[in-house]
């Protein structure tokens, strides 16, 4: 039986979901690193504060209060109590010269090591095709193996009606899975361990042993690309069915409940352009573990990349019978992604040609805010971090400097926000995964260019996902103070267990203060693999 691993660290954190005072304190719930900024937004006047640590009483910091500080689209008030030079590990309070306290937080080069294990081991749970099963806090979540019929064929008009569809992740809330927002996911978790992969080589995530010899973080993206793989056409054209799901939603059931029939759908070329960018990246990153399925990852992308030049059209996908996710998008950014893909892995100067020819016809080289809808930010990223040579430097140079100004920009919205949220007042369906994502951003251009405020503006983002927000409350299920308890999530919603499945992400509200913590509102409360995905890329470079 795997299990979740539960930290000491989150033991007091947990344990405060209902402190009295949770309302007057909004901070990164999680707890801070010892070089990080720490700050508290106080919604009520105070004059002075205290931080005391927890294990001996004693005062081991005193300030005074900042502000007040007012935004409109929140519509608070805030006064801040800053710490900052506050850097000994430990477990702390803050205590107001009005008598009120906080929660205990933690101090320490860790302190997110925890959230990132649980929620990467988040995309374990949400495999398909397989029974899972894990502990986490006290409670034991399970489901059966399930989906076990993917798929049939109707919809692709093969003479043979049914062929294997099953593994992968569930996309969100539902059971359906998609090419297309499978691509995003798996780009930026790719490009994590590409970042990062000495941090997160030796991660124990307690996973089954579906891909002998290979790192538990590359485990599980095998997951997925074994799934992906089958969502080729069965006649080797390279086409690639846009996704596989019931023609519509199946009610709030366990997975293995969920018996009526999943289709492969017709194809798009955003999701064939998507899967070639997806397994030249599997390619490149699993050939140290076995170079057969490198191999046979390279030989489906050349399939599929060879189809889409032959196909220069944008064939998008339309629903038809089907009421599932239409993730329907134009390809030229998908395009412009499998391309360079093809590049970084195979060195292949046509491949870099067609990339570079796309890439000049963007006006905007660099997107601030992008999710599955616009994939260039993942082509592009990949073009400015490679080593190999031959790139157009004028080109290059451009694209670079456009880079470092958009993560400028983002800097600047987070400090001028009174909760440092590094997309400003700007708020949609799934906006806290674009609050994770600009991490990405950031990173990327530390890479090019090193600055300690890109660091810290990505410990900003972080800090807003675990309570430095206006509702004072972390956004990811199980983790930090007053979690979210109904996530829109088929799994939490049936299976009779009060606590939510843990380790996910919530999409956040539509405005600033329209979050609902309820079971029923997709729009603000449901949880997604490209949200996830961002929140995994988010944690990954402070893994210690």
């Amino acid at each position: 039986m795997t299990k979740i691993r539960f930290a000491i660290m989150f033991v007091a954190i947990l344990l405060f979901t209902q402190f009295s005072f949770g309302s007057v304190f909004r901070f990164n719930s999680v707890g801070f690193m010892p070089k990080q900024s720490k700050l508290a937004s106080v919604s009520q006047k105070f004059d002075s504060f205290q931080v005391i640590e927890v294990k001996t009483s004693k005062v081991v910091f005193e300030g005074k209060a900042e502000g007040a500080f007012k935004q409109a689209d929140v519509s608070d008030e805030v006064w801040k109590a800053n710490f900052s030079k506050l850097a000994k590990p430990g477990i702390y309070q803050l205590k107001l010269n009005t008598g009120e306290t906080s929660s205990q937080f933690t101090i320490a080069p860790d302190v997110y090591n925890e959230a990132f294990v649980t929620s990467m081991r988040a995309f374990y749970l949400w495999r398909c095709g397989t029974a899972v099963s894990g502990d986490y806090n006290g409670k034991h979540y399970e489901h059966a193996a399930c989906h076990m019929n993917d798929g049939y064929l109707d919809y692709v008009g093969e003479a043979v009606k049914q062929k294997d569809g099953t593994g992968g992740w569930h996309d969100a809330g539902d059971m359906g899975k998609y090419v297309v927002n499978a691509g995003i996911t798996v780009g930026m978790m790719f490009m994590a361990w590409d970042q990062f992969n000495e941090k997160l080589k030796n991660i124990d995530l307690d996973l089954p042993e579906t891909a002998p010899g290979f790192p538990d973080y590359l485990k599980e993206m095998k997951w997925e690309t074994d799934w992906l793989l089958k969502m080729t056409y069965p006649d080797g054209s390279g086409k690639v069915s846009h996704k596989l799901t019931r023609t519509g939603f199946e009610g709030f059931v366990m997975p293995e409940a969920d018996t009526e029939k999943r289709f492969f759908t017709i194809w798009g070329s955003a999701a064939t352009a998507d899967f070639v960018a997806m397994m030249a990246q599997a390619a490149r990153y699993f050939k140290p573990y076995d170079a057969a399925y490198s191999q046979k990852c390279l030989d489906a992308a050349k399939s599929s990349y060879q189809f889409l030049v032959a196909n220069p059209e944008d064939h998008k996908f339309e629903q038809g019978d089907f009421k599932t996710g239409g993730y329907q998008t134009s390809d030229p950014d998908d395009r412009l992604w499998a391309a360079v893909e093809m590049w970084e892995t195979t060195g292949e100067a046509a491949y870099l040609n067609d990339f570079e020819t796309r890439l000049a016809k963007f006006d905007a080289k660099v997107d601030e805010d992008w999710d599955w809808g616009n994939v260039k930010n993942m082509g592009v990223f990949t073009y400015l971090l490679s080593k190999r040579k031959g790139k157009n430097s004028e080109l290059f140079n451009a694209t670079k400097a456009e880079a470092i100004k958009v993560a400028n920009a983002i800097v600047e919205k987070s400090e001028k926000d009174i909760y440092n949220r590094p997309l400003g007042a700007k708020y949609y369906w799934g906006c806290n995964g674009g609050v994770a994502r600009q991490v990405f951003n950031l990173q990327v251009a530390n890479t090019l260019q090193p600055n300690k405020k890109y660091q810290e503006t990505s410990l900003n983002a972080i800090g807003h996902l675990f309570g430095s927000n206006h509702y004072g409350r972390s956004f990811v299920t199980g983790i930090g103070s007053n979690p979210p308890m109904f996530p829109h999530c088929r799994r939490s919603g049936a299976d009779g267990i009060e606590e939510p499945w843990p380790g996910y992400i919530v999409g956040g509200g539509l405005k600033a203060t329209n979050w609902k913590d309820e079971q029923g509102d997709y729009t603000t409360n449901e949880i997604a693999i490209n949200w996830q995905a961002a929140l995994v890329y988010a944690l990954a470079p402070f893994y210690k």
